[in-house]
């Protein structure tokens, strides 16, 4: 084997790699919300758990980043450990589908139609046509489209280079010799295990060994240990990427090693017990791509079907090996952010979204106590309030970095929409949880002057109280589910909401200048009222994204603008409703 035919061997794994990158990515981009919704399916059933977990990573085409995933889920308290657990076991299953489109490369007929479906025929036919959709068309979703058949192409293509370049080895004596070692099983396990720990990708060291066994070297014996530490190996990644997390998390990681591992000696003893018994005639015979292919998926699903069964059992051992502790402590950072999600944008988009609404409904709980201090002033309620403020503010930092970092990943257009959908609401969010706040401060400050708002006054915030707890509401229901039903009654209820606060005001002020009420609580009660009105914009503001997401724009001012300026009839009749809902009582005379 000369130097040139390492050369291409190594460049041929390059475009392996590089055609398995592009394909994956693709595909997650292609799936973005489909897979996302196929995740919010999970289960506690075992059976579900598995399909579901074959059924991602056949989409994504790495059980490595399922995993990894997976991983993430535990650590942010989306998935139980026993859900987790099925998963994971799904994931060797879906991983074996690159097996098989590889071991097309096998192929030998003289008809034309089987000859197509090698890739020597196929790739540079899909290669073109994914090139094509890249350069010329002008649909993102073409475009994904393109991408996965050209990293398909590059795939199937790099496999073709590696397939060639290891002929040659059937004529050296040294690496026949070298493949007799592995007929060890343990240094088989060992070698697929580093293998796989290096390229952290089991269906890339499997293509390798699918390529190499066009040499005729490679037997039974050898390429059995081998593909069974191969799928040890896929655990390295996994392993890694637990490092400092949650112990759940990291029982999820475990229990994917002792999955491979216990079930790897399971299936050694069989094979090697029942060749002792019966002595297995192709043994020591070589195998090709195909048989290599059907190995690796009999091992996963074999293991899948002994071992499924005995979930429970394997849940107790990940958690006797990583025993609970007393008392920890937990941190105040949002922990459903799990970096370990943005290996799948729409996966880590869906949990920004949760994380989001938390920021909203954080900042209904605090308004409703806000209210509540300021007729009757406790402190255990203000320091509930300041909690909240603060993992408020918190969540709004961490969010904005995750997202900025997962705009820089390579997106698909409705993934983009969704990221400046969060980045534009979680600023009214936090600005709404700051105008509770202010609340608080003057409700504090009418308890250290101690003074209150007059009966009058108080009734007329009750009025405002529904308002304001109506439209907020309403903004949380629109953008959890993005119903534009609901979207569409914020804005009318905010402008009746502006003239209410310009009402009550007055009202005040007519009990200011009658001596009822004194410039002091007015002073304050102003404040009240600018932050109550706030409140209800920053309401409005984040409707009309999410009307305006629906036109792929984000010109909320103009949009808003238009509406309140040529408002048509539903908008009119909303409006004249609210007014009707949210009416002021009638004051006497002398008040």
């Amino acid at each position: 084997m000369t130097f040139f035919n390492w050369l291409n061997m190594f460049g041929g794994l390059a475009f392996f790699l590089y055609g398995m990158s592009v394909m994956g990515e693709g595909l997650e981009k292609q799936s973005g919300g489909s897979l996302t919704t196929l995740l919010g399916k999970m289960s506690s059933n075992p059976i579900k758990g598995v399909a579901l977990g074959a059924a991602v990573t056949a989409v994504i085409q790495s059980s490595s980043a399922t995993t990894v995933m997976v991983v993430g889920f535990v650590n942010s308290g989306i998935m139980q450990l026993r859900q987790a657990l099925s998963i994971i076991m799904g994931a060797n299953i879906g991983t074996t589908i690159t097996a098989w489109f590889l071991s097309l490369v096998g192929i030998e007929s003289d008809n034309f139609f089987i000859n197509m479906l090698k890739p020597s025929s196929f790739s540079p036919i899909i290669a073109l046509v994914g090139i094509c959709l890249l350069m010329f068309s002008k649909s993102p979703r073409k475009k994904d489209v393109g991408s996965i058949f050209l990293g398909f192409a590059l795939l199937m293509y790099g496999m073709l280079i590696m397939s060639q370049s290891a002929a040659p080895l059937a004529d050296m004596p040294e690496f026949a010799n070298l493949l007799l070692l592995f007929q060890n099983p343990l240094l088989g396990l060992l070698m697929g295990v580093l293998m796989t720990a290096v390229l952290q990708s089991s269906a890339a060291s499997v293509g390798i060994l699918q390529a190499v066994s066009i040499s005729g070297l490679v037997t039974y014996s050898a390429a059995v240990p081998i593909i069974l530490g191969q799928n040890i190996g896929t655990c390295v990644t996994a392993m890694l990427s637990s490092i400092g997390t949650s112990k759940n998390a990291r029982r999820a990681a475990l229990g994917h090693l002792y999955f491979n591992i216990i079930g790897a000696i399971i299936f050694l003893l069989a094979f090697y017990g029942l060749h002792a018994l019966i002595n297995f005639s192709f043994f020591d015979q070589p195998v090709v791509a195909l048989d290599v292919a059907v190995l690796h998926s009999l091992f996963n699903i074999t293991c899948t079907l002994v071992l499924l069964p005995f979930t429970k059992q394997l849940e107790r051992l990940v958690c006797f090996s990583i025993k609970d502790k007393e008392n920890n402590t937990t941190s105040n950072l949002p922990e459903i952010l799990d970096e370990r999600l943005l290996v799948t944008p729409g996966v880590a988009i869906d949990a920004a979204d949760k994380a989001t609404l938390e920021m909203g409904i954080l900042g209904r709980e605090n308004l409703d106590m806000a209210f509540e201090v300021l007729q009757k002033y406790d402190s255990k309620k203000a320091d509930f309030m300041e909690e909240n403020e603060s993992r408020i503010d918190n969540y709004e930092d961490k969010l904005g970095t995750y997202l900025i970092r997962l705009s820089e990943r390579s997106l698909a257009q409705q993934d983009n929409r969704q990221i400046s959908k969060l980045l534009h609401t979680i600023t009214d969010f936090e600005r709404i949880g700051d105008h509770t706040c202010n609340l608080l401060n003057s409700a504090a400050e009418l308890h250290e002057k101690k003074i209150s708002f007059s009966e009058p006054a108080f009734q007329d915030l009750q009025v405002l109280r529904s308002s304001i707890s109506e439209i907020l509401d309403l903004t949380l229901n629109c953008f959890a589910t993005e119903d534009l039903a609901d979207a569409i009654r914020v804005e009318p209820l905010e402008e009746v909401i502006d003239d209410l606060c310009s009402q009550v005001k007055n009202r005040h002020i007519e009990r200011m200048q009658r001596g009822i009420c004194s410039l002091e609580k007015g002073f304050i009660f102003q404040d009240v009222l600018t932050n109550l009105e706030r409140i209800s914009d920053h309401c409005s503001n984040v409707a009309a994204c999410i009307i305006e997401i629906q036109h792929n724009s984000f010109d909320t001012h103009k949009y808003l603008n238009d509406l309140r300026n040529n408002g048509n009839k539903s908008y009119n009749n909303l409006r004249r409703f609210y007014q009707e809902t949210y009416k002021l009582a009638d004051t006497p005379p002398e008040l």
